[in-house]
């Protein structure tokens, strides 16, 4: 057992004040940051923080979630380290600065708290929020646990840092934003290990003289997307380095872009991201105890989509349901979308169930999971996505 584990920093902390708490460590230079619920307890956390003289960052709170963004990227583009939080219609706001972010190759760290988009409104747990932001270039994470919060924080900012791209990542309105569990809290001299200083080679410089948002040709905005193809062509790997790295330090596992759990001869697998996993697992359990043959691929990374591993993971695994906590008009769950398109040309491919499970916030039990699993294991695929209440 590490010295981490001997001496464990035991916390009672809630989704998001773990967050908040793994802001810190990074150190942040800046952190604009526009309060909406359910993300405010971060910012509040943040500023509680900063009154103590524990956070050394400057806290920008401006009118308005767009010029939050605003402010992130034109820091970041100064070489300055930034976080920010936000969610729901805050990051819907954010729309047009999310491509600029990422096409600017800032390295901004975003949280999001999932939350149910307007109308009708709702402050609910639910997935398209980010989702509905999949095309914007940012690298997206997709949280479980407070402590996966605090953990993928941290490592967020590496990523960023290294592949020169924004990172946001999400966790589940109220079912982790404000679930109350232990965290364990690394010391700032392991995060400081881990994290090294931000050094950007992208930013604003008269040395360098670069300049962002200039007029350019077609080719040469051509070339920009070919550029950000190629480093997302490297996170898969960079986030199963961070992952393992950081688990060598912690003691903690399954950072990786993917986490398999009880997958070993498995007949059929439940695909899902975020607080769902949790919920899945107990009925992955109990089901194994009944002799079902049953195993979860928790998809952490979905930006870019892992798809190579997943269709190894699936290429031996007769039988997939997807639950989705979210729903795109006209088209169903967007991962059961990603799924299918990426297993499109495999030898035998699995057979795929798309299910809209969870939706708006709606609680999902371990019974109702295992019901799921029994009826639809010899059922054959269907083209529509079944909603489950």
């Amino acid at each position: 057992m590490d010295a981490f584990t001997d001496n464990r920093n035991l916390q009672l902390l809630s989704g998001n004040h773990a967050v908040a708490i793994g802001a810190k460590l990074a150190k942040p230079d800046v952190s604009p940051v526009y309060p909406i619920t359910p993300q405010t307890p971060i910012l509040e956390k943040m500023i509680e923080l900063q009154s103590q003289g524990q956070l050394d960052t400057e806290i920008l709170t401006p009118e308005s979630e767009h010029s939050a963004l605003a402010a992130s990227i034109s820091a970041s583009l100064t070489g300055a380290r930034v976080f920010t939080a936000t969610s729901s219609q805050g990051l819907l706001l954010m729309h047009e600065l999310l491509h600029y972010a990422a096409g600017a190759r800032s390295s901004v760290v975003m949280f999001n708290v999932n939350r149910t988009p307007a109308a009708p409104w709702g402050f609910w747990p639910d997935q398209l929020d980010s989702l509905a932001q999949r095309d914007t270039g940012w690298i997206q994470l997709y949280s479980e646990s407070p402590q996966e919060s605090l953990d993928s924080v941290i490592q967020a900012f590496v990523i960023a840092e290294t592949a020169n791209l924004p990172v946001m990542i999400n966790h589940d309105a109220f079912y982790v934003s404000h679930a109350v569990e232990p965290v364990e809290v690394p010391s700032q001299s392991m995060v400081d290990d881990f994290l090294p200083p931000f050094a950007p080679p992208i930013k604003l410089d008269p040395e360098i003289g670069r300049s962002f948002g200039s007029p350019i040709s077609q080719q040469n905005w051509n070339q920009s997307r070919q550029d950000i193809a190629a480093s997302m062509s490297t996170i898969g790997k960079l986030v199963a380095t961070c992952g393992y790295q950081w688990g060598e330090i912690t003691g903690r596992r399954g950072y990786d872009m993917l986490e398999l759990y009880r997958c070993e001869g498995a007949e059929i697998v439940i695909v899902t991201m975020g607080s769902m996993c949790g919920t899945a697992r107990v009925a992955v359990d109990v089901l194994r105890k009944q002799g079902v043959a049953v195993g979860l691929i928790k998809v952490r990374l979905f930006r870019p989509l892992p798809a190579a591993a997943l269709r190894e993971t699936l290429a031996t695994i007769p039988c997939a349901i997807v639950l989705d906590r979210n729903y795109s008009p006209g088209s169903g769950g967007i991962l059961h979308q990603e799924l299918k398109s990426i297993l499109f040309g495999m030898d035998q491919p699995p057979k795929v169930h798309g299910l809209l499970a969870g939706v708006g916030g709606v609680s999902v039990s371990p019974e109702k999971l295992k019901q799921l699993v029994v009826t639809y294991k010899d059922a054959p695929p269907s083209f529509e996505p079944a909603w489950i209440e």
